[in-house]
C-alpha cells in the first residue's frame, strides 16, 4: 500500500508502529519497498556513509537531489522524505521554500526534513504554505554538531528538557506533519510522543516514540567507522560483503572465474577462418 502523510498519521492514531530507514540508491530502495518499509529517509547522513565525509555539513543540495531521485525510482510504496542539507534553509525563509521545492520537483521527494525547533518555525510555516509536507527534527541535530561540541544526548537537564518540549509543540503548531527525535532520553521522548498529535520517529530516543529510524548501513553492519549506542545490527552484511569480495579476488587470481558456464560460445570454424 502506498504510504502518504495521511496513512502515517492514521498509524499513530491506531497505535501502529512506524518503520523508517535511510536509503540513498535505487537498488536498496527496491529491496526496502519489497520488505514493506513504511517511510524512507534520504538522509544527509549520505555525507558519512556514501561520500566519506566526517560530518553532514559538506553535503550539498545537488547531492541530496541526485540521491533522492535515485531512491524515488526504486521506492514506490514508502513515504519518501528528503533531508534539507546544511545552509539550504537557515539563511532565509525564501531560500527554505525554494530549496524544499527543488527537493520535491527534482528529487521527487514527498516530504522534506529540516533540523531545529522554534528557530526554524518560520521556515516550516512557509514550506507548508507552499503545499510541501515537513518533517521536523529536534534533539541531537547533526548539522549543529560544531555548536553542540560533539555527538551528545540532548534534553538531560530540566532546562534542556523543557526546551525540547517547547520546540516539539512549536514545530507541530508551525505545521510539521512528523517529528524526528534523535539522542533524547527515552522517558522524555515518550512524553513528547504522548503530548503531540503528529507521529514521532525516534533514533536513540527509546521505544515510546510512534516509530523508529536507523541508518541502514548501521543496522546491517556495513558502516563501522563508529557505531552509536542505539544501533542494533540486524545482520552482518558487511562481513558477508567482505567475504564475497575476497572470494572473487581469489577466483580471479587463480583463474577459476569465469569458468565455461559463465562464458559465451562461438563456432571453432569461425575462429579458424579469422586472420
Amino acid at each position: 500500500m502506498k504510504q502518504t502523510v495521511s496513512t502515517i498519521q492514521k498509524m499513530k492514531e491506531e497505535g501502529k508502529k512506524i518503520a523508517m530507514l535511510t536509503c540513498y540508491d535505487y537498488s536498496t530502495a527496491k529491496l526496502m519497498d519489497e520488505a514493506g518499509v513504511d517511510m524512507i529517509l534520504v538522509g544527509d547522513s549520505l555525507g558519512n556513509t556514501i561520500l566519506g565525509y566526517e560530518d553532514t555539513i559538506s553535503v550539498t543540495m545537488e547531492d541530496m537531489i541526485h540521491h533522492c531521485a535515485a531512491v524515488a525510482r526504486g521506492a514506490k510504496n514508502p513515504l519518501l522524505v528528503c533531508d534539507m542539507p546544511f545552509m539550504s534553509y537557515q539563511t532565509s525563509v525564501y531560500d527554505a521554500v525554494v530549496n524544499a521545492g527543488r527537493l520535491m520537483k527534482e528529487g521527487r521527494a514527498q516530504m522534506v526534513k529540516l533540523e531545529g525547533g522554534k528557530e526554524v518555525c518560520p521556515q516550516i510555516e512557509a514550506i507548508v504554505k507552499a503545499s510541501i509536507p515537513v518533517c521536523a527534527h529536534i534533539g541531537l541535530t547533526p548539522q549543529s554538531i560544531n555548536a553542540f561540541g560533539g555527538f551528545k544526548v540532548q534534553g538531560r537537564t530540566e532546562a534542556a528538557a523543557q526546551k525540547l518540549l517547547d520546540d516539539a509543540r512549536a514545530v507541530e503548531a508551525a505545521g510539521a506533519s512528523v517529528l524526528v527525535m534523535e539522542c533524547v532520553p527515552a522517558k522524555l521522548a515518550e512524553k513528547v510522543s504522548q503530548m503531540l498529535t503528529i507521529p514521532t520517529i525516534g533514533i536513540g530516543a527509546g521505544a515510546g516514540c510512534d516509530g523508529q529510524v536507523l541508518v541502514y548501513q548501521d543496522m546491517l553492519g556495513m558502516f563501522t567507522d563508529y557505531v552509536p549506542k542505539f544501533v542494533k545490527q540486524f545482520a552482518n552484511v558487511g562481513e558477508v560483503m567482505r567475504n564475497a569480495f575476497a572470494d572473487y579476488l581469489k577466483e580471479v587470481k587463480d583463474g577459476s572465474f569465469p569458468d565455461e558456464s559463465k562464458t559465451y560460445k562461438i563456432d571453432d570454424e569461425i575462429i579458424d577462418k579469422l586472420y
